[in-house]
């Protein structure tokens, strides 16, 4: 199951991505934002990392305006690594790299067909689990200790 949120600004990509993963077969989970009217993405980048680390989400997926606050507040749980993408080369490297589990996007930066592009890159893509990957994530996850 993929966790979705999204604030105002990017309710109308969020909307196209949802019939995306209609279309695919893939379940998801919508947390919102359910209409245009001016919200807050905190709220919807806290509900999708607790449905990630709870586990009743494989992954997630945010949309704000820019994609840059909501990765930000995502990327504020421990476990969470929030790859904010415009481009299907970040795509595919977050997933291959870093093992994402949220993937951002901003609904002001690009248009729905590129979007959705980086969508399937990122959930066909798989970490590569090389030791200088890992070594790096568990770098990350030791340093938000402090």
């Amino acid at each position: 199951m993929i966790a979705l949120g999204c604030d105002s600004a990017g309710f109308a990509l969020m909307k196209e991505v949802k019939q995306h993963l209609s279309r695919k077969g893939l379940e998801y989970k919508d947390f919102g934002t359910f209409n245009e009217e001016p919200t807050d993405y905190p709220m919807y980048a806290k509900q999708v990392a607790q449905a990630v680390l709870n586990g009743d989400a494989t992954k997630g997926i945010l949309i704000c305006g820019s994609g840059i606050g909501i990765s930000i507040a995502a990327n504020r749980f421990k476990g969470i690594r929030c790859a904010l993408c415009h481009d299907v080369f970040s795509a595919k490297s977050t997933r291959d790299h870093n093992d994402s589990n949220i993937l951002a996007m901003g609904g002001w930066v690009i248009g729905k067909g590129l979007a959705l592009e980086i969508l399937d890159t990122w959930l066909a893509g798989e970490f590569s689990n090389a030791e200088r990957h890992q070594r790096r994530i568990d770098m990350i996850d030791s340093q938000m200790d402090v």
